[in-house]
């Protein structure tokens, strides 16, 4: 069964049962694509899938803000806190953006999660070259053509452009006392090599975090959602283990 928020300012998903997984997608948070994944993981979750703009709930074309990452993080946490018993605690998987925004929700708020997966988070600043690679994936990520953010013809891609790729790639992650034991950092073995994947080994190392690797490149969570989830699932099982 799969319930829907009313509230117009947290749109998210429900579906499956089990411990409580919240899922924050990439790009511009639109869950597009993650249907696989999502299906494969409420066999073993109740899956929280979170859509910081409503883009997947009829909100495609509005007037979007700059995106500042507290606010998903803290969207995320007013997310939690409706489907939560009070006092309970959750995992938490982000892709991308989503993995920038699941990095500052533990830090903000690490009493809500059990365990956390940022998968390929586009935190490059945290380089030692960072402003350099910044500057180069902007570069190739900016172009004369955009998609459109607004209006009919509206795309989530046009809206990550223009609203999300900027502020996300500027954010650092700060170290929380008492979080690296519950964070995994995670990048695809098709990413080897790229910066993203750089990034990511980068910032486990900052935060004392475990680094991983999942199937697949950026995108890993799409093209394979099946040898995904199991890797997924034994990550945060795994977690529980080692924290009981």
């Amino acid at each position: 069964m799969t319930e829907t928020a009313d509230d117009a300012r947290d749109h998210y998903d429900v579906t499956g049962e089990g411990p409580v997984l919240l899922l924050l997608p990439g790009g511009a948070g639109h869950p597009m694509g993650l249907g696989p994944l999502v299906e494969a993981l409420a066999a073993r979750f109740t899956v929280v899938t979170y859509d910081p703009l409503g883009l997947a709930h009829g909100r495609l074309g509005l007037p979007v803000p700059e995106q500042q990452v507290a606010d998903w993080s803290e969207g995320a946490h007013r997310v939690l806190a409706a489907v939560l018993p009070e006092g309970g605690s959750a995992y938490a998987f982000g892709t991308s953006s989503g993995g920038i925004a699941v990095l500052d929700l533990l830090a903000r708020h690490p009493a809500r999660l059990a365990h956390v997966v940022a998968h390929e988070p586009p935190c490059v600043t945290v380089l030692p070259d960072g402003a350099e690679r910044r500057a180069e994936l902007l570069g190739q990520l900016d172009g004369d053509e955009r998609p459109p953010a607004e209006g009919e013809s509206a795309t989530p891609m046009g809206v990550f452009l223009a609203r999300v790729l900027h502020p996300f790639t500027a954010y650092t992650p700060v170290p929380a006392p008492d979080t690296a034991t519950r964070l995994t950092l995670a990048a695809g073995t098709g990413s080897r090599g790229q910066l993203l994947h750089r990034t990511t080994e980068f910032t486990a190392q900052r935060l004392g975090a475990a680094f991983t690797e999942f199937p697949g490149g950026h995108l890993g969570a799409l093209d394979h959602p099946v040898d995904f989830a199991d890797l997924l699932t034994e990550t945060l099982r795994s977690s529980a283990h080692t924290s009981s």
